[in-house]
This record gives C-alpha cells, structure tokens and sequence, in this order.
C-alpha cells in the first residue's frame, strides 16, 4: 500500500519521531547530542517553530512541534540532513543516518498537548537511561530539565549581539512560559505542579497510541473501538491524526487545501515582481537588487508574502528570485502582515 502524504498546516501540533537506520546509534556519545541541539535550535528560531517537549534517546528521537509558516517538512529537512552530514563528518562513515523518513502525527491540541508533552519526557525514563524521577530531573537530553528548572534550555540559539542591545526573549524561552503557565501563576508552583504532573504519567505505561495508529488506538484498542463501533459511535479516523472525528474533518479538510494550492498552476514570480513594481513605482530590476530602501524593502515584502502565501512557492524559490536568503523571505513575509500592504486580487 502507498504512503499517505504527511498532512501539514501552519499552526498544527505534530509529533515528530525518527530512527536511526537498522535501529542504530543516532547519537554516540554527548557532543553529537550538543550538535543536534544546536543545530535544531537555531532552525526552530530561523522558521519560527515552536518545540514544546524533546527527548533524545541513543537510536531515535521524539519531538513534539508546532510549525509557523515553514512547512515541517522544510524543517525536518534542515535539521536531519544537515545533522546526517555533520554525523558521518565527525564519524568518519557514509551512507543514510536514519531509517525512512521521519514519521509526524498531528495531534489534537487541547487534548493531547500536556499529554504529549509528558509522554515524551518521560521516554528516557522508560528507556531506562535514567533510574528514576530524580535522575529525570537532572537529565540533560530531555525538555523536562529544563521545565523544571534544572537546566539552561538548550533550544535557545546563540545569537550575536551588540554592546548595548538587549536581546529579545527567544521563541524557545517564550515556549517553555507558554507550558509553564498551564501549571501554576508563579514560577515555583508551575515547576511543582508539572513535575508531579509527569510524575504521575509513569503508571500509565508506553501509552501507543501517541505513536499514531488513528482513532482506534485513541479508543483503547481494537475491542473498544469494535464495541463503540456496535453502540453506533462512528467518528471519522486517520492512522496520521490523533484526535476526535471533528478534529479529524478539519484538518484533513485543511491540508486538502494546502495541497491543492501547492499543485494548482502557478503564476510565475516574474509577473509577481513586474505587478507589485508596477503598483508601488519601483522597477523589476530594483526589487530584485540589494538596496535597503524602504520602498524596495515593501516591494520585496509583497512579493514574497504573495508568492508563498498566495501562490505556494517555497521560501527557498522565492528567495532565489528576490536576491534573499530564505531566513530573509520569511522575514519579509512577516513584514508584510506587519503593515498590511495591500494587494490586488489574483486576476
């Protein structure tokens, strides 16, 4: 039976496993660890995505993702491949690093999102690499030591600054505050509440159907969904969502249509540059240049917000056509949304 495409929308939580190939190491020892991290923070800032729990296990990692305007593939992309590359560099081999391609389930967020999030911190601890909660605590290669206060976040990038600026708070940091806040309105009781939160998450055992594996799992198996089945409570289901019926329809019906805009014909991005030209009184040739000139700074913000939100091209096309780095596309985009320039309706 053929793959199913992965579903993907902005916005979506997604959680992201992969192996590496024949079950091997992935990670030999702490310094491929700090290098998968680093390199991971630094993308999740670049394509402003949010990773709200990891946990690195010796031949396969868990992620818990929630993606912005960069797709995950992209973002996958990035940090498999060019960790794969670093990998084999430092190892001295050759050849894949992981097995297939990465696996995502999207899930359902005000359902599952604290469940997630304790499930995979708790996955060293069920791996046994670590003894017990204690251990958990101080254990630097999963996200539960830093929501509980023991360890810097990792997933914050190092980032250059000047003498007397101060640097604003990363995505990461305002990530773990996002999780914190669930738990408690001061610092200390959220770090309290959550760790007794994971705590409790052990009982519960390996949990498969995190893993994907659609509604059935989600219903406790084959005999409960088989009796829910008879009782006349049918819920649409897919085996690469895990969420109610309705969450289901929605974001099949979503991802639909990304698809279909991503396939549709495009119009080409040289008839973007010569209309936004046109409109804002610039010529093609300087949308295209390196000034910094606000003006040519608005054009290029129009044409890559059209040319990704509208038409579907990818950051990296678009880039190649405004003279810009991909990291410098996505910036433009949300620049655009920023002044809300105004654009004419597609012919």
């Amino acid at each position: 039976m053929p793959r199913q495409p992965r579903l993907d929308a902005p916005g979506i939580l997604q959680h992201v496993m992969a192996r590496g190939i024949e079950r091997r190491l992935i990670f030999v020892d702490d310094q491929d660890r700090k290098d998968f991290l680093a390199r991971f923070a630094q993308i999740l800032e670049e394509t402003q995505t949010q990773c709200y729990a990891w946990a690195l296990i010796p031949n396969h990692f868990h992620l818990l993702i929630r993606t912005g305007q960069t797709p995950l593939s992209a973002v996958m992309r990035r940090l498999m491949t060019g960790y794969a590359v670093s990998f084999n560099h430092r190892h001295r081999r050759v050849g894949h690093l992981f097995q297939n391609r990465y696996k995502s389930v999207v899930c359902e967020e005000n359902t599952y999102l604290l469940e997630l999030i304790r499930y995979i911190h708790l996955n060293p601890l069920r791996a046994k690499l670590v003894s017990d909660m204690n251990a958990l605590d101080v254990y630097p290669w999963t996200g539960h030591s830093t929501l509980v206060g023991n360890c810097k976040n990792p997933l914050i990038p190092v980032v250059a600054t000047t003498q007397n600026a101060k640097p604003s708070a990363s995505l990461a940091e305002k990530t773990v505050d996002d999780v914190l806040r669930r738990f408690g309105e001061t610092i200390e009781e959220a770090r309290i509440n959550y760790r007794n939160f994971v705590e409790k998450g052990i009982a519960l055992g390996r949990r498969p159907e995190f893993q994907g594996g659609g509604l059935i799992r989600s219903m406790g198996g084959r005999k409960a969904a088989f009796i829910e089945l008879k009782r006349g409570n049918v819920e649409k289901s897919d085996q690469r969502i895990l969420g109610s019926g309705n969450f289901v329809s929605m974001t099949l019906e979503q991802s639909d249509k990304i698809l279909e805009k991503k396939y549709l014909p495009k119009r080409p991005i040289e008839e973007l540059i010569e209309m936004v030209a046109e409109k804002l009184g610039v010529t093609p040739e300087l949308i295209c240049s390196g000034s910094r000139k606000k003006l040519v700074s608005d054009a290029k913000s129009l044409v890559a917000w059209y040319a990704v939100e509208e038409e579907g091209y990818s950051t990296v096309d678009t880039a190649r056509y405004l003279g810009m780095s991909h990291v410098g596309v996505l910036a433009a985009i949300k620049r655009h949304k920023m002044l809300n320039i105004s654009i004419c309706a597609k012919g």
